[in-house]
């Protein structure tokens, strides 16, 4: 091999290559093609081939002399993010993955909503895919099984709820996820038949899942939902891609709830002078000014308000490129969690970013005050914004850079930050709009001290008026998030279990914002007035995703 194989982007670029082979899911939320009719082998040996590959791609990157600054940041990347892959892998957190949200078991469904499906061949593939889920869920089972027999569980409120969901795809209660997907096939007889015969073993297999999760895993799960303080830690570096001090984030965290609820209960009395949080909400839910009834209206309404994002900040706060103009906002299939995600364009754009709202299946009244706000961070000048950028910076980022790194704590810090941005450009000045980013940005303020909190249970302190002294607990947790904020309760219900499962992704989002507007004020004043923001936008998002540590070393030379 000569000596141009091994740099530091041909490296990365090679790795995700390697990786895509043994993760086929990947290479389909990637957009790589090959694989398509491939799952993910979750077994033991398929965990143990990709940290393999992780190693010795690791060690090929670390031995590499970088050629110039890029692969030098390049570097550091990928040491700092496969590096904590291997971290995971060695105490079995990969083999025993196991969640509300982002975990093997939801990974193996929602690839299929990333599928192509308009044409014969299209469904052809889709058919394929189907016909490999009971060997994929078989495999997941296996890797569980040998991860429970090290000692290795997800706690047993994660694995129940799991069990739930695979109950609801299998139809248990219905019609399958899968058996739904395939109705919506444009084909002939023969390849009906195979789809739906297809779209049966996968349901079957799914149902088989919920029997073993429920009958063989869950007697072994632990019923205690706190993983501890150095599990936690470890986890929040993944998370966030710096050493940070807990209980100062824990602090920190209370002291931003404190500010930003009183600035709510201001909002609030304009509403409706005197009025609590909850009351100024009710009043909000009850404005026709802000109703909108229907999921296909509120899909409409979500991709009219990303389309004007789109059209006005274009040219005058930012730079976007012709191909991220384009942004597709989706209903998401019943059965995950509640709430909105992103997922991102291929390298190509011929697959665009895409907004997703999952929703409760019976729901069709939505109080669009409360999500104004969430559009700008899944859509622009939030994750679409980012994420887009990167992947159209192929002249300057490799393809782990592009599309397989995406560190929470950046991404998500910048979506908060985005939402914040929106205000301060005057696209929040309506005080119903206003008042649904405040409690946002509460809902994620709470998200710190509650995901620390509980994981460390650590003690309530004085002064914060709820429980005061107590440690604390998941109940503790519910009620402060219902009775403190004024989000949606089937939301936060949702919300508890998903940071029980998923220590330390809560608080990356504040965390995240907080460095984002540090770094952006230290570069005001090195500027002075020749400080240009827009330009400082073009930079920052220029430069990829990484942790937050190599971030705020890189935005300290903007």
């Amino acid at each position: 091999m000569g000596p141009n194989h091994n740099g530091v982007h041909e490296i990365s670029d090679r790795f995700v290559h390697e990786l895509v082979a043994l993760d086929p899911i990947a290479g389909t939320h990637l957009g790589i093609p090959g694989g398509e009719e491939e799952l993910t082998d979750y077994s033991p040996d398929g965990h143990r081939a990709r940290a393999e590959l992780a190693r010795t791609s690791l060690a090929a990157v670390s031995a590499a002399t970088p050629a110039d600054d890029a692969e030098q940041v390049a570097q550091a990347v990928f040491a700092e993010r496969v590096g904590l892959d291997l971290e995971l892998h060695e105490i079995g957190a990969d083999m025993a993955a196991l969640n509300v949200i982002a975990s093997p078991v939801q990974d193996l469904r929602q690839v299929f909503d990333l599928m192509p499906a308009s044409t014969p061949d299209d469904w052809r593939t889709i058919a394929r895919r189907l016909t490999a889920m009971p060997g994929a869920v078989a495999g997941l089972r296996a890797g569980l099984t040998e991860a429970a027999a090290q000692g290795n569980v997800a706690a047993a409120r994660q694995v129940r709820k799991v069990a739930e969901q695979c109950r609801t795809w299998s139809g248990a209660d219905g019609k399958s996820f899968f058996a739904s997907m395939v109705a919506r096939a444009d084909v002939d007889d023969a390849l009906r038949g195979e789809l739906t015969d297809a779209a049966a073993r996968a349901a079957s297999a799914y149902a088989d899942l919920a029997d073993f999760l429920s009958g063989e895993l869950l007697p072994k799960a632990p019923d205690k939902d706190a993983v501890g303080e150095e599990r936690y830690r470890l986890w929040s570096r993944f998370f966030t891609g710096a050493r940070l001090d807990l209980r100062e984030a824990y602090e920190w965290g209370w002291q931003e709830f404190s500010s930003i609820e009183a600035e709510m209960k201001q909002v609030a009395d304009r509403i409706r002078p005197g009025a609590t949080l909850a009351e100024a909400a009710a009043a909000l839910d009850a404005d026709p000014r802000y109703q909108v009834h229907g999921q296909r209206e509120f899909e409409r309404w979500m991709q009219g308000l990303s389309d004007n994002a789109l059209r006005e900040l274009r040219g005058t706060h930012f730079e976007i490129p012709d191909r991220l103009m384009t942004l597709e906002c989706l209903i998401a299939p019943p059965g995950g969690g509640v709430g909105a995600y992103y997922t991102g364009p291929t390298d190509d754009f011929s697959r665009p970013g895409r907004m997703w709202w999952s929703v409760p299946a019976d729901r069709e009244d939505f109080p669009t005050w409360r999500e104004v706000s969430t559009v700008y961070h899944e859509g622009v000048p939030g994750h679409h914004l980012q994420v887009a950028t990167s992947v159209h910076e192929a002249g300057r980022l490799n393809k782990f850079q592009r599309l397989v790194c995406f560190v929470s704590g950046h991404g998500e810090g910048w979506a908060l930050y985005a939402e914040r941005l929106m205000r301060e450009l005057g696209y929040l000045e309506d005080d119903g709009n206003l008042l649904g980013m405040l409690n946002d940005q509460l809902f994620r303020a709470a998200r710190v001290v509650v995901d620390i909190g509980m994981h460390l249970e650590l003690e309530i302190p004085k002064g914060t008026g709820f429980h005061e002294g107590e440690r604390w607990t998941p109940e503790l947790g519910l009620e402060f998030m219902l009775s403190r904020t004024i989000q949606d309760p089937a939301h936060v219900r949702d919300e508890i279990d998903r940071y029980l499962g998923w220590p330390g992704q809560a608080p990356s989002y504040k965390l995240g914002e907080r460095l984002w507007l540090a770094a952006r004020e230290e570069a005001r004043q090195r500027h002075g007035a020749a400080f240009d923001l827009k330009a400082f936008h073009r930079d920052a998002l220029r430069m990829g995703a990484m942790g937050l540590d190599t971030l705020r070393e890189q935005l300290a030379r903007l």
